[in-house]
């Protein structure tokens, strides 16, 4: 019998590719079973994502590259909207011709309020501040016969340094003219008349309590941290961010509207022997601006003091380059030496709330100071934002400063969202209600806000309001950033707006103090997602990243202003109790105060060992103010307060 060893087998190749190919299929198909299961599932991952990548992501960043303004933008949208695929081409000419004069018209409309918010009258300044001055020095009529007297009653211009201001000046054009109004007289300076350290003798018990709790974060830290931005008070040490000393100038008007002269005389001393602007560190226009620049102002404001309105001057010169971008949108970010301004480290946009949240003090400096470039280009970019496309009002939380644009993110009144629309109604309010095109910006955010944001959760019914994920999809989350907005509506309707708005802004203020009250240490989280589902058993979901207290102000703040204003003593019940619980959680024995990490922990909720400027500046004392039994004690109808709790004079019809 043969074997299959006597035969010989020949392949004479007549379907050779054919047979490869076969092969090589059968081949990459084998290969592709004999992977993992794991090899396959990344496999098909990553092709998935590029996909995407490819399908999505990458339109989406052409789109932000092309150089269309977000006017015509919005033509194509509306072209989309209405089905309309083609526009006549004389059609697309008269729409860029009634956008031009559209935006001609709002522009000189904004500077003819500027011009009549910084004040026309200056016969009548120069009178003002004569009379002020005199009383300073204690002339009386007979007195102004002297030569020498006489001399006395002239305004006296604080010197600035000159070196300072012409680099300042050579950085920046100012972009609306006029750069420097300023009187032949001076200014018109307004100083309060109030004798807060007398007032601070006769502190009813609750203020004296708050009073013994700033004195006891003040000591902790004149003890471990003097002179260094903030304290550590668990570990006893200090920490640096601008290094100004931000606590201690974060804290000057607290303790003059405390009538603390001791400790306000310590640290006055520092701030005119060691505060200085002249250091190689990168700090935020931001941050800095609210900080820094609106507590100088204040205090100067609430005392007269000099020394603050020349910090004040200093530290704004070296800001100026952050206004030298190449749109309206001021850089994030500037050197305090070196004056190099830049976005920030980590990519080119800047938060929409930053740049529109340095116009109260700016245009406050330019009162004090007369010289009105403060004021413009702060302007400019209100101006340039306002022109922006808007979805009913409302903005994203990023905007870039190369191309001045917004870009496509989320749509929030909490971070990064949140002091635009403060500062909307403020700019108007501070003004004198002369700039209305900031309350009907601000009007126009407020519908948008109930329409697209406000919602009520199961099963309290408690009003809330969320935020739109990529500006589209609603999310039930709700920073505690989000509770000034009852203080805001509140001040709004002071200001007579709609009545509405009172009674949204009572409804977000008992939400805010659930995220309170409802938590075992009865202290808020620092964000709180409400249940939507209808069988759900507790409104309130607070997930364990987000459960942490950063001894934020912004509910207190929001108790102030309505107790202000309705006179309902529920607000100060409710403020009580948040300070007893900041004293029972957040107190470390012998070194002020530190955040805590768990909120929903009262047996340990674990101190995160720093203690926040805005705890001194903000959060002390708006508690102070709320139990305040007098009204004339900062009163809403003179001052508006910053973002930082600074209280800025209100100008005068």
């Amino acid at each position: 019998m043969l074997s299959r060893r006597d035969f010989t087998a020949l392949n004479i190749g007549i379907n050779a590719p054919e047979d490869a190919q076969k092969r090589k299929k059968q081949s990459i198909i084998r290969s592709w079973w004999r992977l993992s299961r794991l090899q396959r599932s990344v496999i098909l991952t990553c092709t998935v994502l590029g996909l995407l990548c490819v399908t999505y992501f990458i339109p989406v960043m052409l789109e932000n590259l092309e150089d269309g303004s977000e006017v015509d933008s919005v033509v194509g949208r509306k072209k989309i909207r209405h089905g309309v695929e083609e526009m006549k081409v004389e059609d697309e000419d008269q729409m860029d011709l009634l956008k031009a004069e559209k935006l001609k018209e709002l522009n000189v409309k904004a500077q003819q309020e500027l011009k009549d918010f910084m004040g026309e009258r200056k016969d009548k300044e120069s009178k003002v501040v004569k009379i002020v001055e005199e009383e300073k020095l204690g002339i009386g009529e007979d007195d102004k016969k002297s030569p020498k007297k006489q001399e006395l009653v002239n305004v006296i211009d604080l010197p600035v340094d000159e070196a300072n201001q012409k680099k300042a000046d050579e950085q920046i054009e100012p972009p609306v003219s006029g750069a420097d109004d300023k009187a032949k007289d001076g200014p018109k300076v307004f100083v309060s008349k109030y004798d807060f350290f007398a007032a601070g003798k006769k502190r009813n018990e609750k203020q004296q309590a708050v009073v013994d709790a700033f004195l006891h974060a003040w000591n902790a830290y004149r003890k471990y941290s003097w002179g260094h931005d903030e304290l550590r008070p668990v570990s006893k040490t200090s920490s640096e961010w601008f290094g100004v000393g931000l606590t201690l100038v974060d804290a000057l008007d607290t303790m003059v509207i405390m009538g603390l002269k001791e400790e306000f005389d310590v640290a006055k001393q520092w701030v005119e022997e060691k505060l200085t602007f002249s250091i190689s560190k990168d700090v935020n226009l931001f941050e800095i601006t609210i900080r820094v620049l609106g507590s100088l102002l204040s205090t100067f404001h609430l005392t007269g003091e000099e020394i603050f309105k020349q910090r004040a001057i200093e530290l704004a010169d070296r800001l100026l380059p952050c206004f030298n971008s190449k749109s309206k949108v001021p850089y994030s970010d500037v050197n305090l030496m070196t004056r190099n301004a830049h976005p920030p480290r980590w990519g080119p946009d800047s938060s929409t709330s930053e740049v529109t949240t340095i116009q109260l003090e700016f245009r406050d400096l330019s009162k004090v100071t007369g010289q009105s470039k403060y004021a413009d280009v702060v302007h400019e970019v209100s101006m340039h934002v306002h022109e922006l496309p808007k979805e009913q009002g409302l903005v994203p939380i990023f905007i870039n400063a190369n191309d001045g644009k917004f870009r496509q993110s989320t749509i929030t009144v909490g971070a990064r969202g949140d002091s635009y629309y403060e500062y909307l109604l403020k700019q108007w309010i501070q003004s004198g209600k002369k700039l209305d095109v900031f309350k009907e910006d601000y009007l126009e955010a407020v519908n948008g806000i109930k329409e697209k944001l406000v919602r009520k959760s199961e099963p309290s019914k408690l009003t809330f309001v969320g935020e739109l994920l990529s500006g589209r999809n609603f999310s039930p989350k709700m920073d505690h950033l989000v509770c000034f907005l009852p203080g805001t509506l509140a001040l709004g309707y002071h200001n007579g707006l709609d009545a509405s708005h009172l009674q949204l802004a009572k409804d977000i203020a008992y939400t805010c103090y659930q995220t309170y009250s409802r938590m075992p240490t009865r202290l808020a989280p620092e964000i709180t997602y409400f249940n939507l589902a209808p069988d759900a058993p507790e409104d309130l979901i607070v997930k364990p990243l987000d459960a942490h207290n950063l001894l934020r102000p912004e509910t207190v703040e929001s108790l102030f202003v309505l107790y202000r204003i309705t006179g309902e003593q529920k607000y100060r019940e409710w403020g009580w109790q948040i300070f007893l619980a900041f004293e029972k959680h957040t107190k470390v024995p012998d070194a002020g105060y530190s955040s805590i990490h768990n909120v929903k922990d009262a047996t340990n909720p674990r101190f995160r060992d720093k203690m926040e400027s805005f705890f001194l500046a903000e959060t002390l004392k708006y508690l102070y103010l709320l139990f305040s039994d007098d009204p004339n004690l900062i009163s809403l109808d003179d001052y508006v307060f910053n973002s930082e709790g600074h209280p800025l004079p209100i100008e005068k019809s």
